[in-house]
């Protein structure tokens, strides 16, 4: 399927790795220019030199923190009028609530809810007047099926949720779609991070963690990150206007509800 976006200009953050850098991967493919923004540069730019081998699309790497002004002000002069925006950050690791002071909620909030808004109130009105707009937030499936240890990632990203169920359905009727992705287990840095935090607090390994997580998944597997990122860029694609304000779930079945 051509998707329809060939020539377009995506901006990703947290694109370096990852779910992130698996949507880039794929809005490339599909002949998208990507700009891509991270915080650790080498990283970055190893990422940028795989996906131009790949691809051959333009990629421009921003070094920076989206969550800071500076780091937005970088991106958006690499990338002043995105047709697609793709927001991205890492939650924190796994705690206790009980230990979480102000300081900790205010990062979380800055990181995963307050600098997303941001990229979507310096963007949208852009693309509504260009007539094309696809903003695709990459949340968590914690929003649906919350876990106790990822209290600052449930509530950072459940006011992001709830803030976009709104704007979403103010843009689509210029054709400016905004919707989140929801992903269960993957194959990921991230995911690897996640176990780490929770060892202090079980007598099992990180193995039988990892391993035991597989086995109560539905699809018996974790997620491959080219399958959110081909997801994601359907989403980003022409075809996807009438898909706007959806929590979309990509987790091979292990959310366990109906609705």
């Amino acid at each position: 399927m051509d998707l329809g976006i060939r020539g377009r200009k995506a901006l990703l953050s947290g694109a370096s790795r990852g779910l992130g850098k698996a949507c880039a991967m794929a809005l490339a493919q599909e002949g998208v220019d990507v700009t891509i923004v991270a915080r650790t540069r080498d990283v970055l730019e190893a990422a940028a030199d795989e996906i131009r081998a790949a691809t051959g699309v333009t990629v421009t790497a921003v070094t920076g923190d989206i969550a800071t002004m500076d780091g937005r002000t970088a991106a958006l002069s690499a990338c002043p009028d995105p047709d697609i925006l793709v927001n991205n950050a890492d939650g924190p690791v796994p705690g206790d609530f009980k230990k979480w002071t102000r300081d900790d909620w205010i990062s979380a909030l800055d990181s995963m809810m307050l600098c997303h808004i941001e990229m979507i109130r310096l963007t949208h009105e852009g693309m509504m007047a260009r007539g094309f707009g696809r903003i695709v937030n990459i949340v968590s499936r914690s929003v649906k099926i919350p876990q106790i240890e990822l209290g600052l990632s449930n509530g950072a990203r459940s006011g992001l949720v709830g803030f976009v169920a709104g704007l979403a359905r103010q843009t689509v009727a210029n054709n400016v779609t905004i919707n989140n992705l929801l992903p269960g287990i993957f194959d990921s840095d991230a995911q690897r991070r996640h176990i780490e935090g929770m060892l202090d607090d079980t007598d099992k390994s990180f193995q039988q963690i990892w391993d035991d997580r597989a086995r109560g998944n539905p699809a018996k597997r974790y997620g491959r990150p080219a399958e959110f990122g081909a997801y994601c860029a359907y989403l980003c694609s022409e075809h996807a206007a009438f898909i706007t304000g959806q929590n979309l779930l990509i987790d091979g079945g292990s959310y366990p509800g109906t609705f």
